[in-house]
């Protein structure tokens, strides 16, 4: 019998996996939508907490004002980049003039990102208080309360990170990085969620009669998350087209992506046989048992899903909403990934 306690962090871990889902799929509305500086400052917006909805809303000289702030924390940013040794970076930081363009105030830009803010600032909140309510394992599972603590700083580190995506203008390495940050923050949750809802159960897998498919998951996890550095890449020299090009012959930016966009459309190759491999296995091992079949059923979905968006990307000018479908069903496909290893890994052991 699970305690109140412990089920009431079990079920908002649950919840919070789901939001944290949310705030990259508003995360993909923002980059699809152009809107990643539609609130100039942070983590205020045009120095309200309200977004303004008019031109006449807007602070005096917010243009001038806004450049000047920004141009401040990337002249902090690169010193701390110098002190670490990446002085070429610093200097890159230093020399990009696109940083000195204002923003053209934008109503639906603005509140488009303001709603990706309010997103991460829900699953912050949400963090804080798994924190408090993981102090309930203190005494039967401590790396749950270490693994929740740990989460809320790489949160806390994350929004900082996203000022700086802020501030440089989306400079390409850092939005690759917020991006990776987000992957560890699910696989943290993931994590604890499995640990936390299993701490009572005796069902066991014998190791040694699975252990290619814990090599075949384990495999299925490094080429998601490469995949997802790659596509964000493929991103970021999308976005260097379009700039070019003024915005305009959509159709020919995906040619013009370079060798990034050929890495990762091969690789999907590789991503999609791996995958069908593990959901075989599943079906033949764990037919019988409800947990995993779902699972299996669900990355098969979830894989055919990102086929279908990567083809129609590719194939017909980026449709902004297949951009969106895209990114999520990969950070999905990650987390059904990762917790059907889990699951796969599990012992009889769960205490420490």
């Amino acid at each position: 019998m699970v305690p109140k306690s412990e089920h009431r962090f079990i079920r908002l871990n649950l919840i919070t996996i789901i939001v944290t889902l949310v705030l990259i799929l508003a995360g993909g509305v923002v980059r699809s939508t152009g809107s990643g500086m539609g609130c100039p400052d942070w983590p205020k917006c045009f120095d309200q907490y309200i977004p303004p909805t008019a031109v006449d809303q807007l602070p005096k000289d917010y243009k001038a004002k806004y450049v000047a702030g920004r141009m401040k924390k990337n002249e902090r940013f690169a010193r701390l980049l110098d002190k670490m040794g990446r002085t070429d970076i610093a200097d890159s930081i230093r020399r990009d003039q696109t940083i000195t363009v204002p923003e053209t105030f934008n109503v639906a830009k603005t509140y488009t990102e303001y709603i990706n803010r309010l997103t991460g600032a829900a699953t912050g909140f949400l963090l804080i208080v798994l924190v408090v309510l993981s102090f309930t394992y203190r005494k039967k599972a401590k790396r749950v309360v270490v693994l929740s603590i740990l989460n809320l700083i790489i949160v806390g580190f994350q929004g900082w990170l996203g000022s700086i995506v802020v501030s440089t203008n989306l400079l390409a390495w850092i939005v690759t990085l917020h991006m990776l940050l987000a992957l560890v923050i699910l696989a943290i949750l993931v994590y604890t969620y499995y640990y936390t809802d299993t701490l009572y159960k005796q069902e066991t897998v014998i190791m040694s009669k699975v252990i290619w498919l814990k090599i075949l998951i384990l495999a299925a996890i490094v080429l998601s998350v490469i995949q997802i550095t790659l596509g964000t890449e493929v991103r970021e020299a999308i976005d260097m087209v379009s700039k070019k090009l003024l915005y305009a012959n959509r159709a020919t930016w995906v040619g013009q992506a370079g060798q990034v966009f050929s890495y990762h459309r091969d690789l999907a190759i590789f991503v999609a046989i791996v995958n069908v491999f593990v959901y075989q296995i599943v079906m033949n091992r764990f037919g019988g048992k409800a947990t995993e079949l779902r699972l299996g059923n669900s990355i098969l979905i979830v894989l055919l899903i990102q086929i279908a968006s990567g083809l129609l990307l590719s194939n017909f000018a980026l449709p902004p909403v297949t951009q969106v479908i895209h990114l999520v069903f990969s950070t999905v496909l990650f987390t059904l990934q990762f917790y059907l290893y889990l699951l796969v890994y599990r012992t009889n052991t769960y205490n420490q």
